[in-house]
């Protein structure tokens, strides 16, 4: 950390200024406290970051699975069902059933679909894109992740969203270390998929995660470098950038949760639940891009 960063400490002054050679410094002493206080985020100590990294075990082989399965003519109500049923064979429950009203076990979202897919009996078809997001809790741990797949053979359009996609996560990861913010991830992945041409959803965001399903800080993929609260190491956080190949704007379907591009073009998302260390970042969901 440089003496000329925010202080991780929350007070909004330069690293210099506030806790720099004091004999307690928020790193060491009182950080948990602070931050929980002050932001409530829950800071995570070395036996919940093996817990999250466990259940993101199970997250990463069930999007395997999914991926090795996934065809056109398949229905997304039978991923759901491969879904369950593997998360349950792994000694895990699936975050989504129930979770405020969500009727299902994964989010699986089509094409113009940006995020809250309920699953169904819509049929994949050739061409299709489809981001499957799953969330299992293993001994209480929740680890959150999600991947766009190609259904049968992608199109020009599928192909450019989806990249865009999965590199506006890496962009965004590659911002996460010890003294930077929240805003410098979003800073980086609106530079970059607003530079290619796409868009950047503003309403869905990424989430602290971990303890619960949502925890504080709100991640958004779009923002100003040096805004937002100081990232400090122990925060696990999703990055989850949601990109339209059209326009930015959505609207949300009469079932209440499946929220759709309004002018109907493509939209891909990549996520993977990501640890602050002391010198940057591990994803506890990793996965290459």
């Amino acid at each position: 950390m440089g003496r000329n960063d925010p202080c991780p400490c929350g007070s909004g002054l330069k690293y210099k200024k506030c806790c720099l050679g004091k004999k307690q410094a928020p790193l060491l002493g009182n950080l948990k406290e602070t931050y929980l206080k002050k932001h409530g985020i829950r800071i995570k100590g070395p036996s919940d970051i093996e817990g999250i990294r466990k259940a993101g075990v199970v997250a990463l082989s069930t999007l395997d699975l999914v991926e090795k399965k996934i065809k056109p003519g398949m229905t997304t109500d039978e991923i759901n069902t491969l879904v369950h049923e593997f998360t349950i064979r792994c000694g895990a429950i699936s975050a989504p059933l129930n979770y405020r009203g969500f009727p299902k076990s994964v989010c699986v979202s089509i094409n113009e679909v940006i995020c809250h897919g309920i699953p169904g009996d819509r049929v994949l078809k050739d061409g299709d894109i489809a981001n499957v997001d799953v969330t299992p809790i293993l001994d209480g741990y929740y680890a959150d992740t999600s991947k766009t797949f190609f259904v049968g053979r992608p199109g020009p359009d599928a192909k450019k969203i989806v990249s865009v996609a999965r590199e506006s996560l890496r962009v965004g990861m590659e911002e996460v270390r010890p003294g930077n913010t929240v805003g410098d991830i979003g800073w980086a992945v609106q530079k970059y998929a607003e530079g290619e041409g796409c868009s950047v959803v503003r309403e869905f965001v990424g989430h602290g995660v971990g303890l619960e399903f949502h925890e504080p800080p709100q991640v958004a993929h779009f923002g100003q470098r040096g805004q937002g609260v100081v990232l400090v190491p122990g925060m696990v956080f999703t990055i989850e950038p949601m990109i339209n190949l059209g326009g930015k704007e959505l609207r949300i379907l009469d079932d209440n949760w499946t929220a759709v591009t309004l002018d109907g073009s493509l939209s891909a998302q990549f996520e993977q639940t990501i640890l602050v260390t002391e010198n940057g970042y591990e994803s506890l969901t990793p996965y290459d891009l």
